[in-house]
């Protein structure tokens, strides 16, 4: 508990008390002073009225009218001053007494008269009686509950009186003995507070900054310098570019690399934002450009007439300092990876494909020709075993053709030289030339193909219709290639909006969803699966479609068949 909320609670319970006890006795107080009043206006009166009267009765008879006219104004007074049970009446009878005691004296009337006097006397005495004994407990139940009180608030200005100085003077005294260790520079010193929250929020601020002390100490100016140098020589010696901002885009750090690959000087930069930088520099500008979202495509620069390729990479740095428990952040490091070793490998791969895959194909096609002749039996009739060899070299032959097709195709990929026709195309013919293309092969497992056009007849979609009729066959062949005998294989054209979506659906044995991002990239092929391909076939679907500036994707259940789709933009 805070120190505060119990100073707060001890002071206003005191204070609350002191104000209870002041209601209390006052009133109490009142109460006294009301009985004292009723007592002496009410009986103490009644009293004195009936002593006048009996001291006016006995001067009747000796100075008659005053004595009568003085026993009348008693009598009046009193009759204004009935307070006690009965003391009416007995006013009354003495009344009814006097009148007839004026009328006819005698001595028998007369004490009558005082009986009624002694009577109204003798009532009032016992109203003093009782409201004596009434004002006797007020007076009682006062003190009781003003020493109660007043008990309670001796006690509490007794704990406070105590504990109040030591709770605070206490940890005062051990917070000035632990600033006289720090001053003696003993950095070791910590505090530990037992109590109310602002002494511990206070140890815990001097432990921090002890502890800061003791770091700072501990850490050398000629330390840090040689620790500063190392890091300066290994960042200098990467192949990597590394340039270093601080959180307000302030340049603090820049290696030779990124000094040679951006013809800029250290000594002009360092300390400016990267934004003036930018100004006259264009790869910084460019840099700059994709500093919060880093681009996925490599940078290519050119230096000493050379081209080279980087990935860029953006790294935040976040810190925890001394004492504290969150991160900061402090600053990015903008890397750029040289990955064109990799990249001149990757080319001179290209080119190798490509040149072989060119090469393959004008043999190969020769050899489907002459497969082809002899099948025609113009060079004399085979016999089973000779037809069935022939068979298996036309379909192998087949599959090196298709296989070349695609190493082609992937080669025109990654070099970027794809030509593309876009024009205005029917779907329904898309379609169509592409199931017409895998009629042969459906019908071998006997697999039905229906298609569903959920669109009008005058919308077009604006495409390349050799390559997307490519990409409707890989989809196609892949669906029948993985549906079971006699199964259905569906295919739904329909359009949203600007686009126009194509979707095949095949029954077979479905992809787990694990494989869904992977599925697409090149050479990839789900493990399990009977492989039979090159794994390039959606890969370059995927090309096509996108430099199309279309989508790809695929929804797939394992053991619930698969839905390969493509969405290209309307032309209507």
């Amino acid at each position: 508990m805070k120190l505060k909320t119990k100073l707060t609670l001890g002071v206003g319970l005191l204070f609350v008390l002191i104000v209870l006890l002041s209601v209390i006795g006052s009133v109490y107080i009142n109460k006294l002073k009301s009985d004292t009043e009723k007592i002496l206006t009410a009986n103490y009166n009644s009293i004195e009225f009936s002593k006048n009267m009996l001291l006016a009765l006995d001067k009747i008879k000796t100075d008659s009218s005053v004595a009568i006219k003085d026993f009348q104004k008693n009598s009046i007074l009193q009759e204004k001053n009935l307070t006690e049970f009965g003391e009416k009446e007995a006013t009354q009878n003495l009344n009814l007494h006097f009148k007839s005691y004026l009328k006819q004296p005698t001595e028998e009337k007369e004490k009558l008269i005082r009986e009624d006097l002694v009577t109204i006397m003798s009532l009032n005495m016992k109203g003093i009686e009782r409201k004596s004994d009434i004002a006797i407990i007020t007076a009682e139940n006062a003190t009781f509950w003003i020493v109660s009180l007043g008990t309670v608030c001796f006690l509490i200005a007794f704990i406070l009186l105590f504990n109040l100085p030591q709770t605070i003077a206490e940890p005062i005294n051990q917070l000035t003995f632990s600033i006289r260790q720090i001053a003696n520079k003993n950095y070791n010193e910590r505090v530990h507070f037992k109590g109310s929250e602002e002494f511990n929020d206070l140890a815990n601020s001097f432990n921090i900054m002890a502890e800061k002390l003791q770091e700072y100490e501990s850490s050398t100016l000629s330390k840090q310098l040689m620790d500063k140098k190392r890091i300066e020589t290994l960042v200098n010696n990467m192949h990597d570019a590394v340039i270093g901002l601080d959180e307000n885009h302030f340049i603090y750090m820049i290696n030779d690399e990124a000094l040679k690959i951006t013809n800029l000087n250290k000594e002009e930069i360092i300390g400016k934002t990267v934004h003036e930088v930018a100004v006259n520099n264009d790869l910084v500008r460019e840099l700059l450009k994709n500093i919060d979202h880093p681009q996925k495509d490599p940078i290519k620069i050119v230096s000493d007439n050379k081209e080279n390729y980087f990935e860029q990479d953006i790294i935040p740095i976040n810190i925890v300092k001394t004492g504290e428990k969150e991160k900061k952040y402090i600053g990015k490091v903008i890397l750029l990876r040289n990955i064109t070793p990799f990249k001149e490998l990757d080319f001179a791969k290209t080119n190798f494909i490509a040149t072989i895959s060119h090469e393959l194909k004008t043999p190969i096609s020769a050899i489907k020709m002459g497969v082809q002749l002899l099948g025609n039996q113009k060079f004399g009739a085979l016999n089973d075993q000779q037809q069935e060899l022939l068979k298996s070299i036309n379909e192998d032959g087949q599959r090196l053709l298709n296989i070349t097709g695609e190493l082609l195709n992937l080669s025109q990929v990654e070099t970027g030289n794809i030509r593309l026709n876009i024009e205005n195309c029917s779907p329904k013919e898309i379609v169509q030339t592409a199931v017409k293309n895998v009629e042969k092969l459906a019908e071998q497992k006997n697999i039905s193909i229906s298609t569903q056009f959920l669109l009008n007849d005058g919308d077009f979609v604006s495409a390349d219709f050799d390559k997307t009729v490519w990409v409707m066959n890989n989809f196609l062949s892949n669906a029948i290639k993985h549906s079971f005998q006699d199964e259905k294989i569906e295919i739904l054209v329909e359009k949203f909006d600007s686009d126009i979506k194509f979707s095949i659906t095949d029954t077979g044995k479905g992809i787990d969803e694990k494989y869904h991002r992977q599925i697409f990239d090149r050479y990839f092929q789900v493990p399990g699966e009977h492989q039979n391909g090159t794994g390039l076939g959606l890969a370059i679907s995927k090309n096509f479609i996108e430099k199309q500036h279309g989508k790809i994707g695929v929804k797939s259940t394992l053991n619930q068949g698969s839905t390969f789709y493509f969405t290209l933009n309307s032309a209507s």
